[in-house]
């Protein structure tokens, strides 16, 4: 009976990872899956894509995918307008926790924890309502090295540790109302009566899976005016492949399926970030 009753419990604890999408193909049935593992419900906010990513979220519907919303593209990157959606969905869906979360992304628990769900779901009980992550920058080691069509995952194995600020990925949250995601770029939920958890979860980004994947994305993306004119994006904004320097495997750390994260010399800057 004591068995029964601790599942049931469980159960009925939901966390939300509020997934925005546009054009994330390469990433999105690899980050799907993952936060199914992590026993972490999602629900997708599509940016109108006109790759195969919403073909994707729609097959995983009933299966881990608790929604697909679509949030129109006027034609430029409108990333406040798609945090203010993320804000408004926290408020109606029917969660405990929410993870403000991106196609490129794989959010995982410190190690002691069996998966992210029983690592919020504690940090809960402690009576904390955020969590920050650090943020642990994957990336190719070579010119010509590629992972798209693979399990980047499993086999890019080579990191940095960004942080150009302290506890700027505070990314999960407590249901509560209002939240501003919007006000930090996405960069931290904020909210009244804020209780960061001490330790850190894990964030691992992967921000491009080759340098032409770099290009592919980055180069003639069309960003908002308003967005632009309050220094957001910096220097994505205009991006050209003359400043990528990919970075070599000295400047790097090697991770090794250990759990264990180097957090020295942090960056402030990514590797395509050289003006």
């Amino acid at each position: 009976m004591e068995e029964k009753a601790r599942s049931e419990g469980q159960e009925k604890f939901r966390v939300v990872a509020l997934l925005g999408v546009r054009n994330e193909g390469i990433y999105l049935e690899r980050c799907i899956r993952h936060l199914i593992s992590q026993e972490i419900d999602v629900c997708i906010i599509d940016n109108d894509s006109t790759d195969e990513s919403l073909e994707i979220g729609r097959s995983f519907l009933g299966r881990g995918v608790l929604a697909v919303h679509r949030y129109p593209y006027p034609g430029y990157y409108d990333w406040r307008g798609i945090l203010r959606y993320k804000e408004s969905l926290s408020y109606d869906i029917d969660a405990d926790w929410f993870i403000h979360h991106d196609g490129d992304e794989i959010r995982e628990a410190p190690g002691h924890y069996r998966d992210l769900k029983e690592a919020i779901r504690d940090v809960d009980r402690q009576g904390f309502n955020a969590i920050n992550f650090n943020e642990f920058v994957f990336v190719p080691t070579d010119e010509r090295e590629s992972f798209e069509g693979k399990d980047y995952v499993k086999e890019m194995k080579y990191y940095y540790f960004f942080q150009p600020v302290a506890r700027h990925r505070v990314n999960a949250w407590k249901k509560i109302k209002p939240v501003d995601l919007a006000g930090s770029g996405g960069h931290s939920a904020d909210f009244e009566n804020r209780r960061l958890f001490p330790q850190a979860f894990i964030l691992r980004h992967y921000l491009a899976l080759s340098r032409n994947h770099l290009i592919a994305k980055y180069v003639g993306r069309v960003f908002s005016p308003e967005e632009l004119r309050d220094g957001w994006h910096k220097k994505r904004a205009g991006f050209t492949p003359d400043r990528i320097r990919i970075p070599r495997k000295e400047e790097l750390h090697l991770y090794r399926e250990d759990r264990i994260w180097d957090i020295t010399s942090p960056r402030a800057g990514h590797f395509f970030d050289k003006a």
